[in-house]
């Protein structure tokens, strides 16, 4: 993250503020919702670059999509195989 840092004041239902003040732990709430806004921008981020590859390439299909997660599936399978041997 960012070095420099600022003081925010933000507005969120009460709810999830306090299911993130209870998840935030010793790092606190701060970095617990930086930390979240950090992951939803490098998501607006991935749906941009798949906005231009479709514009170019066509729309991705599901049956691509789930080629896809079976061939993560399988390399995951096979780095947890390979760190068990190692």
């Amino acid at each position: 993250m960012s070095e420099a840092t600022g003081t925010y004041s933000i507005t969120m239902p009460r709810d999830i503020a306090e299911a993130a003040r209870a998840r935030s732990g010793p790092s606190g709430l701060s970095a617990y919702v930086a930390a979240a806004v950090a992951r939803q921008i490098e998501r607006d981020k991935l749906n941009e670059i798949i906005e231009a590859a479709e514009a170019v390439h066509g729309p991705i299909t599901e049956e691509v999509i789930q080629q896809k997660r079976d061939a993560l599936t399988r390399a995951r399978k096979q780095q947890k195989a390979g760190s068990r041997a190692a």
